[in-house]
């Protein structure tokens, strides 16, 4: 029999006790239970999905996407586009104002973009800061994109996941990384801010004056519980209504349990059709060594990582790209296979040898002292460290040291795109609807810095770069395929990363409710009985 949980909370925390009475509780509102602080609720300034998760109900962009990813009116009612590709305006609806009362105008978008996503926001920056030439405003609700060539993915890059508008007049003054608005958000989406108890939880009411009108659910509180086992008692317990992702461990459970609702889907707050990816280091001498990454990416078994970390629920990665961009996704490449004799014969010749040790050493390596041990960092955040465990014992099997550490996000951040102080570091890169969006940032030279989830590797070519602009100009669908392809295939040639799997996202929530989205509005859509 399984043994009955009370969930109490404490404080900060939440704490799972056996046999405890269960007693009558007052109404409450929609709770949703989240794994990390996210810190701050400001979606322009970075890609985290712990932000987006947090943050996403709160904002809007100038288009939304319909189930069949066409770009469908939001703040902007209407929009233009040039034949020649190259000028996007967009109508905005004047019945808009912010949380605050202010009305939404123009303005607002054009600092937004110009002020907050082209600086921090990685996918937009990547993508947009190379070929937009000017964004105008001829009056208070028109915005125009003017291109420095023709550019054919904009649209799919203006919903709220890429491109949350925010409000000029809290941010035009001081650093926006620091501005209180920030913890104590203004929007003018589905729901307005209430409060936000770091470590604890944050508070949303729905916003009585949304242009769609006001959402079913009257109050949202996203809980913060870090241990996603504790997140499942917490909902089987009936004390959480949705989960933003379940353990595999227990999704089986809960499927079979009527009482709940369990979802798949390849979104993620904060971005879509990701792919959990290692990125090699390439200031470190070690990884110069192109046979060095290659021997790894042989030891890798994508397969195992896919059964044992992800439970199954995925795909092994058979391309840069994902899947989930069919007309970008290459098939039938050169992809490194499991082969650990192959690695060892790379590590062999790169002067790594195993001399009867557990670990190899350094013989005749450039730059390394001989006898150096062949250790390796993998830097993760909290939730992939999975990933890591896994990883380290299948490269012990050809003699390399992998010690893994968890950072906490911002933290995470700081050392791996700031201080570039890693060794390898895996990311989950959302490639999002077009490879614009999500794809571009991990491979071009400009976006080697310090923005958090851009190009982890800091890889560089020159013909790369040149790809990817002429893939972002292509009008015609059949020549971005092609050019795509050829990416793909230097990527793989290359090796500046290990795609490992495709990841889907596993929801669960009480069967009282329905009518939930897939975007950061989860919740604006939906109804809950009793």
């Amino acid at each position: 029999m399984r043994r009955r949980w009370c969930l109490l909370f404490s404080g900060a925390a939440w704490l799972a006790s056996p046999g405890c009475a269960r007693e009558a509780k007052p109404a409450r509102p929609f709770v949703a239970a989240v794994t990390t602080d996210p810190g701050h609720l400001n979606t322009a300034i970075t890609t985290n999905g712990s932000v987006h998760t947090a943050g996403g109900l709160l904002y809007d962009g100038l288009v939304e996407l319909n189930d069949e990813l066409e770009p469908v009116p939001a703040l902007a009612e209407r929009w233009e586009v040039d034949s020649a590709g190259t000028r996007y305006r967009f109508h905005l609806r004047r019945d808009v104002r912010w949380h605050d009362g202010q009305p939404l105008h123009a303005a607002d978008v054009k600092f937004t973009f110009e002020q907050l996503l082209l600086r921090f926001h990685s996918r937009t920056r990547a993508s947009l800061a190379p070929v937009l030439d000017r964004i105008e405003t001829p009056d208070d609700f028109t915005v125009e994109f003017i291109f420095r060539r023709p550019y054919a993915a904009l649209l799919q890059q203006l919903n709220v996941e890429e491109a949350p508008i925010m409000p000029q007049h809290l941010f035009q003054t001081g650093d926006p990384l620091r501005n209180p608005a920030n913890t104590a958000p203004v929007g003018t989406g589905p729901y307005r801010f209430v409060s936000y108890s770091a470590g604890s939880e944050i508070r949303f009411i729905a916003n009585k004056e949304y242009f769609r009108g006001q959402p079913a659910i009257r109050e949202v509180v996203l809980r913060i519980v870090p241990n996603p086992t504790v997140q499942v008692l917490a909902l089987e317990a009936g004390e959480v209504d949705w989960l933003f992702g379940v353990p595999g461990p227990d999704r089986a459970r809960l499927r079979q349990d009527k009482r709940f609702t369990v979802v798949q889907t390849p979104g993620y707050s904060g971005g879509s059709n990701c792919i959990s990816t290692v990125g090699f280091n390439l200031d470190k001498p070690l990884f110069r060594d192109i046979r060095v990454r290659r021997a790894i990416a042989h030891s890798v078994d994508r397969d195992q990582v896919l059964a044992r970390v992800l439970f199954g629920e995925g795909r092994v990665a058979d391309a840069p790209i994902s899947s989930g961009i069919a007309f970008a996704h290459a098939a039938g490449l050169a992809m490194p296979a499991f082969d650990t004799a192959r690695a060892a014969s790379l590590l062999d010749n790169a002067g790594w040898r195993r001399m009867g040790k557990a670990f190899r050493t350094a013989r005749g390596v450039d730059g390394v002292p001989d006898g150096t041990a062949l250790t390796i960092r993998f830097t993760a955040m909290p939730g992939q460290a999975a990933y890591g465990d896994l990883l380290r014992a299948q490269l012990r099997a050809v003699g390399i040291d992998l010690r893994v550490t968890a950072l906490e996000p911002a933290v995470f951040s700081q050392s791996v795109f700031t201080a570039r102080d890693f060794d390898t570091a895996i990311i989950s890169y959302c490639n999002g609807t077009d490879p614009e969006i999500g794809v571009r940032r991990q491979y071009v030279s400009a976006s080697i810095g310090p923005v958090p989830f851009s190009n982890t590797a800091g890889y560089r070519n020159q013909e790369m770069d040149a790809l990817f602009d002429s893939a972002a100009s292509a009008l015609d669908a059949g020549v971005r395929t092609s050019l795509y392809r050829r990416i793909q295939e230097i990527a793989v040639r290359d090796q500046p990363y290990i795609w490992l799997v495709e990841t889907l996202n596993t929801r669960a929530f009480s069967a009282r409710c329905t009518g939930f989205g897939i975007s950061p509005h989860f919740a604006a859509t939906a109804h809950c009985g009793n």
